[in-house]
Order: C-alpha cells, then structure tokens, then sequence
C-alpha cells in the first residue's frame, strides 16, 4: 500500500511542475536556513566543553564599584590562585592566564621579525588544569622554569617546525631570549584559547610574583572537586575581600574599612562563572577571545524557527490552493470505497515526499551557502558529514516537518463531499477560508517584525558610524607594534612629520579605539578618605597626542614641550572634573595623587581639561580619563591630510625600511579599528537583512499560493463582472484588497513587537537611536509594496480571462 502511495504521489507532482517546484522550493530555502542556523548554534553551545573536566572549571570574575566608577572584569588580581588552593578545600587546582597581546618574535640567529598576535603568560599547571598534551615536551616541566615558551603547532610550523622546535631560543619585542620547551596542538576553534600561539612561563613575570590586590590582571580558573557543587563555593568566596584585600589597601589608607568602604556604596564581588558558559554568558569588558552572546543565540533560533514556520504555512497555502484541482480526484476515490484515513494517509505521503526532495536541495543549497554564512556570521561551522547522530536527527526532523506541513493539506482535502465536488460545487463549497487567512496573517506578521528589526540594527550601526564621537578618527593611519623601533622611534617621528601629507604624528600605546588600558585610583590633594577617590583612565601620551587626534580642550591648555614642569602635570576630561566635584575652569591648578599607581605619590597638576570623547564603546556611559606625559610607545598615530592614501604609505614604508629594515611595518587605520569594535552588531544587521529576505521570499510564494487559490475560486464571479461591465483594473483591486485587509492585520500585530523587541536590544547602549515612528511606516509600506506586487500577477492574470471561457469553466 505504502509502495502504490509512494508512486501516486510521484505522478500527481509530475503532472503540476510548477506547483511542485514552487512547493519543493520555498521548503528548501526555510530548511537550509535551519541547517545552517542550527550547525551554529550546536557550534557556539559547544565552546569550552572539550576540555577535560570542563563542567568542574570554572573562572573567578570580580564585580567592582569604586570611584565613581563600576566594572565587570573576567580578571582578578595575581595572588588570588594561591589563595584559593590554600585557603579553600572545594578547590582542587588553580592556574592563571595573564593576556599579553601581540608580541614581536624571531630565532636569535635571524634579523626579521614576526608578529604572533596573541600571546599570554600561563601558570606551569595549565596543561593539567585543561587537560592538555603536548606534540612535544613535557608537561610537568615545560613552563616550570623563568624565560620559557611553548608554542602551538601552527607558530611552531612557521618558525622551526615541529620536531625541531624545542631547544630554539628566540628573541621576544627586541629584548628577552625564551627558550621553546614544548610545542601544543593547535587549539579548537571553540575554544576560549583558540587564538592564542604562543605561552610563557609565569614563573618569569615578576609582577606574577607580586602581593598586589589592587590591580586586576590575570585570568583565574579553578577547578573543584568532584564532590562540590559551586554553590557551596560562592558564599566562602566572597571572604576574600575581608580577608587579603581590604587589609591590603589599609597598608595605604589605614582608615579603610571593609563596612565602610560598602556603606558608600562601593563593592568589589567575587563570583566564579563555569567554564562552559563564558563563551555566551560573559559579560567583563575583556576576555581572553571574543564572545558570543545568548542573545544573539535566542534571535537566531527564533529565525530559524521562523522561516520552518514561514515554509510550513507556505506549503499548506500552495496545497490547499492546488486542492482545487483534485477535487473530483478525491470524490471519485470517496465513490469507489476510499475512506478518509486512506486520504490522509495518501496526501501525507505526497507531503513527504516533497519534504524529502525539499532535503535534498536544502542540503545542496546549504552546502553552497555555508562559506557565505561564515563570512556573515563570523564563524567558520562544518557540516558533520561523519556524525551519524545528526543525520538521525534530520532525518526525523523532515519527517516531523513533513507531518507538521501535511496535515491540514490532507484532513483539509480528505473533508471534500462526493456529491458537491463531481456536480463542479467543489470550488464554492471548499471551507478553510479562516484557517488559510490567518496562516498569510502569521507570514506577514514574521515578515514585517523581521524588517522591523533589520531597519533598527542599521540605523543603530548608522548612528555609530556618523555620531560625533570627540576625537577624528578619519584619516589616522597607525603603525602597530612600534616599540620595536626603540631608540629610533623620534628619529621616525620626526621624519614622519617632515613628510607634506602627515599633519601630526604621536606615540602612545593608548588609543581611543581599542588599545592598552590603565586604571589607577586618584584624590585630591588633602583627600585620602574613599568617599573622596576618583577611579579614572591614565593614558601615557606624548605633545602631540591631542593635536594629532584632535581632541578639544574645555579648559586650560595641552601640554608644552618648551614647559618642563609638564613633566607632572595632568589633563583630566570633564567627567573626572564632575567627579571630583569641580567644574572644568575649577579644576585647573588642582594638584591630584594616586597612591595606589605611583609608588613616589608624586603629585600631579591638573593644567587641562579636555571635553569628554568617547574611548569606550557607545554601549558604555564615557568614563573618567587622564593623560600625562610618558613614554609609551606601542602604536604611532599619523594625521593624514591627503586622498593619495597609497602613495602615503609608500613614503612611510621607505621611511620604515631604511631606519629598522629588521622590522616589519604593520599599519592599519583607526576608522577599521573602530569598526571592529562592533563586528557583533554588523554581522547581526547582515545576518537580520538576509534572514529577512528569505522570510519576505517565502512569505511571497504563500501569498502567490493563496492569490492562485482565491481566484481560482473566484472564477465565475470574476466572469460575471466582466460581462456587467467591470474593468480589469476594477475587478484586480477587488481581489487585491482582500489581501491586503489581511496584510494590515499582520502589519497591526507586529509592528508594536517589533518596537518592543528592538528597544529591548538597544538598551545594551548607553548611547542609541531612538526608534522613529517613520521605521514602523516604512517596514509597513514595504510590506503592503510586496504584497501587492506579490498578488498583482495573480488578479490580473484572472481578470483578463474571456469571461465566456470563466462562466464554462463550471
């Protein structure tokens, strides 16, 4: 019986290839949305639990509110991992990751440098914390010892190659020779290591080695005994700060006490997070590699879950519309003894068997969408052609789909009465009308809610991109890594500046767009209770750095190279002035300290105050931030006034070569780093506008389903019309405005969710868009747009029929 079905069903799509093709079709495009949707998801749900142990990991975090400033770090300070394994018996190990950055590398015997752009030092017990085998050496002693280095099997290929790697000695940033001990497996993509190449011994960092609690900078992990849960850790944890760190600052500010320094409102809260759920659920300003966010995960799935939805209704549209062309087909099965679970049965078949061939072509569409969805999503996801679990797993979701899009095709069409249908009373006797409504209302509404959300994410990207932000970041090329110009870096400079098209150039390690930072606890001069400390920024700049990147002074004056006193001087912005209780004109001369960042507590006059510029993210407020004079040299800033951008560059490159040929010049430009910081939100707004796309296309192919069903229905009303008089364009809006009544329904639904769901998402800034009444008229005039260019072909195409041939159509 099945096996008769089964070539029923194949002879029924043959005979309407259109049909089938457009049925087969708007499955498959909603089915490789979800393969590709889902693989990403599976993907980002998977990071960190390939470790061993994985679910007893987990890294210590630190809330802390202090000088008018509150911070979430994924970083505590360097003797927070001894404490633990000493003081605290629900711990089994812990081990500490302190984040470099880039570092320029070679062989002691060659005069090139390379970049490895992220690097790290890292407890000796990292491999057993993570379980984690070397290619080469020995784990128990490869980072035991000061000047050390294990390398990844990618850096290892490009520098000496594996087997040859241990023993090498190399020079790191010009200046400390690391012997490589041991050479590791390049790490998986999923992993929150997955970028680094390159770790050092801790055992060599002297600030590792410091008692200091009052600096956040190292990343610590520990992992509990399998007896313990974690709440019965978090409670104890928090004793920390009573027992070492508040007894710790009383060694400089004796009056500090731990109730009073919470009576203020100030706070510092340890708490560990698992490891496993850093990836989604992090929410520290720095990580060791970027994040994703559950966000995200949740709109994508509800994506997906809409376009299966969008294709389901889509199909059940396109059947029931079809039905009406085996109307007698079903009353002539009724009269020759078909019952109608045999019906249903038999429609189901033909709902699977276009689910399945939907498979097929979803898979070859996925397949060649998946390089694109990477470059989209910023992943890089495989389909797991050897993961016998996941071909089970889609097997039994097409068949759940096909049962899901079938069913009401099949009761719908098993329901038909014999005698209406073989007297030609089918097509005016077929129900459903509310069902087949309200399933274009629901595309409609998915669609719409969709273009809601694509609209709001890029004018949110727009507002980013063309906002005032305080300083020009167009026109800066910077040159990375250029402490290795060392005792040439003025040389450089100055030949820089000596060049027509470079207005000004500045050396500082500290930059508005993603760079060093520094955070230091500041008073005012006669102040040392903690009501009166200023937590704020100090940027070690050069003269030049506020004329290079424009930054407006509010108050006072920049710094003087013919002034010798600059040499302890400050420039404040306006936030650190409000916050030590001063306008920008009264905080001039105000002599500032900070005790907790300079050992000599040297005093510091304020002699500028600089109008607040945004150095964070627009998701953060714009924080308290000082500048003194240092050298810092990690990056140079040139102020290009020229569109001959590439000829530029040639002269800088000459420049480069000619003074540390040994060096390679990394460049890039400050609007790209900028850009950068928000690669979650662009890749989110493509993500946003192709997923809508789909969804407007599926939804498009329902409607036309449903235009085809309505007038075919409608056949010999329309010829009626014709034959009183009425005129294409007359009987076309009639049929038009049904849909478009239905349309204004979707459009009335969705579009307060979408204004609710886009101003849940823009809270995350500090700084957003306010969303305009226009967006909503607009993605609903865009979506009346569709729909009427959708349903247009349909209502002219059965206006136009000779009515004579309509009214013999019955």
């Amino acid at each position: 019986m099945f096996k008769n079905h089964i070539k029923i069903a194949w002879r029924s799509l043959k005979r309407q290839p259109f049909f089938t093709f457009l049925n087969i079709f708007g499955l498959a495009i909603g089915m490789a949305g979800v393969i590709l949707i889902t693989l990403y998801i599976r993907n980002e749900l998977s990071h960190d639990k390939m470790f061993a142990d994985a679910d007893r990991i987990h890294r210590i975090n630190a809330d802390v509110k202090f000088g008018g400033d509150a911070a979430k770090s994924a970083e505590t300070a360097a003797p927070m991992a001894a404490v633990l394994e000493n003081d605290f018996s629900q711990v089994e190990m812990a081990t500490r990751i302190r984040n470099l950055g880039g570092v320029l590398i070679r062989k002691s015997d060659a005069k090139e440098n390379t970049k490895e752009l992220h690097t790290a030092f890292a407890d000796d017990n990292i491999f057993k914390m993570f379980g984690l085998d070397l290619l080469v050496g020995d784990t128990e002693t490869a980072l035991k010892e000061p000047n050390t280095l294990i390398l990844t099997k990618t850096a290892a290929l490009k520098h000496f190659g594996v087997n040859n790697a241990v023993g090498q000695k190399v020079l790191l940033d010009n200046n400390d020779t690391y012997t490589v001990t041991g050479v590791i497996d390049d790490l998986p993509k999923n992993s929150l290591l997955r970028n680094h190449s390159v770790f050092m011994a801790m055992s060599g960092y002297e600030d590792a080695q410091q008692n200091e609690w009052g600096s956040h900078n190292y990343f610590t992990f520990i992992k509990l005994i399998p007896s313990v849960q974690i709440e019965d850790f978090q409670a104890p944890l928090q004793s920390i700060v009573g027992d070492y760190l508040i007894p710790w600052v009383q060694q400089i500010y004796p009056g500090i006490t731990e109730e009073g320094f919470t009576a203020t409102g100030n706070y510092v809260k340890y708490y560990s997070i698992p490891l496993t759920d850093i990836h989604l659920y992090s929410e520290a300003r720095v990580e060791l590699s970027s994040n994703g966010s559950i966000q995200n995960i949740y709109i994508l799935f509800f994506i997906g879950l809409f376009l299966i939805l969008l294709a389901s209704v889509n199909f059940m549209n396109l059947s029931t519309a079809y039905s009406l062309k085996r109307a007698k087909e079903v009353g002539i099965r009724k009269t020759l003894g078909s019952n109608k679970s045999g019906l249903v049965r038999q429609f189901l078949t033909e709902s699977g068997l276009i689910s399945f061939l939907s498979l097929l072509v979803a898979f070859t569409i996925a397949l060649i969408a998946m390089p694109f969805f990477n470059d989209l999503a910023g992943t890089a996801i495989q389909i797991p052609f050897t993961n016998f679990v996941f071909w089970i797993v889609l097997l039994l979701a097409t068949l759940a789909l096909s049962l899901f899009a079938g069913w009401y095709p099949a009761f719908f069409m098993s329901r038909f009465i014999p005698v209406k249908v073989l007297k030609g009373l089918g097509k005016s006797s077929v129900g459903g009308g509310n069902i087949r409504n309200s399933l274009v209302v629901f595309q409609f509404a998915i669609s719409v809610f969709l273009i809601v959300g694509t609209l709001v994410v890029f004018k949110q990207l727009d507002y980013i991109q063309s906002k005032e932000l305080g300083f020009s970041k167009e026109q800066i090329l910077l040159i990375e890594d250029f402490y290795g110009a060392g005792e040439k870096s003025q040389s450089i400079k100055r030949q820089m500046e000596s060049l027509a098209q470079v207005e000004s150039a500045t050396i500082s390690s500290f930059l508005p767009t993603p760079s060093s930072r520094s955070d230091y606890t500041f008073f005012k001069e006669g102040f040392s209770d903690q009501e009166d400390a200023v937590n704020m920024q100090r940027w070690l700049v050069d003269h030049d750095y506020l004329k290079t990147l424009d930054i407006k002074l509010k108050a006072g004056r920049g710094f003087k190279k013919e002034r010798v006193n600059d040499s302890t001087a400050i420039i404040i912005n306006e936030t650190a002035a409000t916050l030590f209780g001063m306008s920008p004109e009264e905080a001039l001369g105000v002599r500032v300290s900070s005790d907790l960042g300079d050992e000599d507590g040297t005093f510091y006059t304020v002699i500028g105050v600089v109008e607040n510029f945004h150095f964070k993210t627009l998701r953060e407020n714009i924080g308290a931030l000082s500048f003194r004079l240092g050298n810092s040299t990690g990056n140079m800033a040139l102020k290009i006034n020229t569109a001959n951008i590439s000829s530029t560059i040639t002269s800088i490159e000459n420049i480069w070569q000619k003074s540390v040929p040994e060096q390679p010049l990394v460049y890039s430009f400050m609007e790209d780093s900028f850009n950068t910081t928000y690669q979650a939100e662009q890749r989110l707004g493509r993500i946003f506008m192709v997923f809508t796309i789909l969804s407007i296309f599926i939804a498009c192919l329902g409607l036309f389903g449903l235009a085809a069903f309505n007038a075919e229905k409608r056949t010999k009303e329309i010829g009626v019309r014709k034959v009183l008089g009425a005129s294409v364009g007359q009987i076309s809006y009639r049929l038009t405005l049904d849909f478009l009544k239905l349309v204004g329904i979707a459009i009335f639904i969705s579009l307060p969710l979408g204004w609710y769901a886009m101003n849940k998402w823009l809270e995350d800034f500090s700084y957003r868009i306010e969303i305009g009444w226009w967006v909503l008229v607009l993605a609903g005039a865009f979506a009346i747009a569709i729909a009427i260019i959708t349903v247009s072909y349909q209502s002219i195409k059965a206006a136009i029929v000779n009515p004579v041939k309509s009214l013999r159509s019955e």
